[in-house]
């Protein structure tokens, strides 16, 4: 649906000038729940803000289903943003909030009040209709900006971080609100968010940006599970790094001979070194530990810290360098660990991942 083609965005000029997009090219498509997820200052705020028109790129192109939107002022996009900050009007109700878009395009009075209970249907608001949004609380707020958003039905909907000021349970129900809104709907979401667990929970697609540039485009799963380099692992959820050798590599195959002298089958990501030093990423729950001697990885437990749905154990190895083994707590599975106890760290075939830098 949009095609973003070598878009790239300087800001300033000479020795000030500053990168804030390089060459962007990525395909939404239809339908889709897309975000884009990345640190503070990697850009992704920026590449929504050109397509929605604020900001003009330096080079490259951007349209919509083969129409150029660069050349259309913002309110000629067939696109709507929700911003971080609501920017309701606190003096009227959340009816004339929703419907205000929709009267300054000159829409008839009928059709207005029309497409506002059906808004109001929608987030699930029809008894505060008569309420102030000034007299409702952070999430309502929420709701009313999506509705105000969603009103004159646009193609696509571009959210810039729009839950970052709810409160932890309220951000969670949010999160499944969103997604039952684009569900419901149709429409092409645009998400941009800082947050790894919101990207997962929500999206069809995520694209992970660092420095101006995407870095892996896939599914929730594909990113999570098959980082294509070390900065996507260690972005997404929490990411154990072994320093190894890679012996041999067979398309998505690879054998490597970790510190320990220990040799395992991990996958091996696309393109990279066919031999010599490799890093291997586990994650902490594709791991466990056994008694000191049956496991590929000998050390010393230096921290045993609980988060009462799962444990985490610290094990400082003997070849050098800290590995977290997350286990889920179950009533049937209460295991006795203390530190300074000698473990060692074990895993299954293939569940590393041998990363590019």
């Amino acid at each position: 649906m949009i095609e973003i083609d070598r878009v790239t965005k300087v800001f300033g000029a000479g020795a000030e000038a500053f990168r804030a997009l390089d060459a962007v090219n990525v395909t939404i498509r239809q339908n889709e729940f897309f975000t884009l997820l990345g640190p503070s200052g990697c850009g992704k705020t920026t590449l929504l803000r050109v397509m929605a028109g604020f900001v003009d790129p330096t080079e490259g192109a951007v349209t919509l289903e083969g129409d150029d939107l660069l050349r259309l002022a913002p309110y000629e996009r067939p696109v709507n943003t929700v911003f971080q900050s609501y920017a309701l009007f606190p003096h009227m109700t959340v009816a004339e909030n929703i419907g205000f878009g929709l009267e300054m395009q000159g829409r008839p009075r009928d059709e207005v009040r029309r497409t506002v209970g059906e808004m109001l249907e929608l987030v699930r608001m029809s008894e505060l209709a008569d309420r102030r949004t000034s007299e409702i609380s952070g999430g309502q707020q929420q709701r009313v900006a999506l509705a105000r958003a969603l009103a004159p039905r646009p193609r696509v909907l571009l959210l810039d971080e729009p839950l970052s000021a709810l409160d932890f349970k309220l951000r969670k129900d949010m999160q499944l609100e969103l997604k039952r809104l684009q569900s419901e709907t149709g429409i092409t979401f645009i998400f941009v968010t800082h947050d790894q667990e919101e990207a997962l929970t929500m999206s069809d697609r995520i694209a992970v940006m660092n420095e101006g540039a995407i870095r892996q485009i896939g599914s929730p799963r594909d990113i999570y599970d098959h980082p294509a380099e070390r900065f996507v692992a260690d972005f997404i959820g929490d990411t154990n790094f072994l320093e190894a050798e890679l012996l041999s590599k067979e398309e998505a195959r690879a054998e490597v001979r970790l510190a320990s002298g220990a040799a395992v089958t991990a996958r091996a990501a696309e393109g990279g070194a066919e031999a010599g030093a490799v890093t291997l990423a586990i994650r902490p729950e594709h791991a466990d530990l056994a008694p000191e001697g049956e496991g590929l990885l000998p050390g010393r437990l230096s921290d045993v810290v609980y988060f009462g749905t799962d444990t985490h154990f610290h094990v400082d190895l003997d070849a050098g360098g800290r590995f977290v083994v997350r286990r889920q707590n179950t009533p049937d599975r209460a295991e006795a660990r203390a530190p300074g106890e000698r473990v060692a760290v074990r895993f299954g075939a293939r569940v590393g991942q041998v990363l590019r830098d």
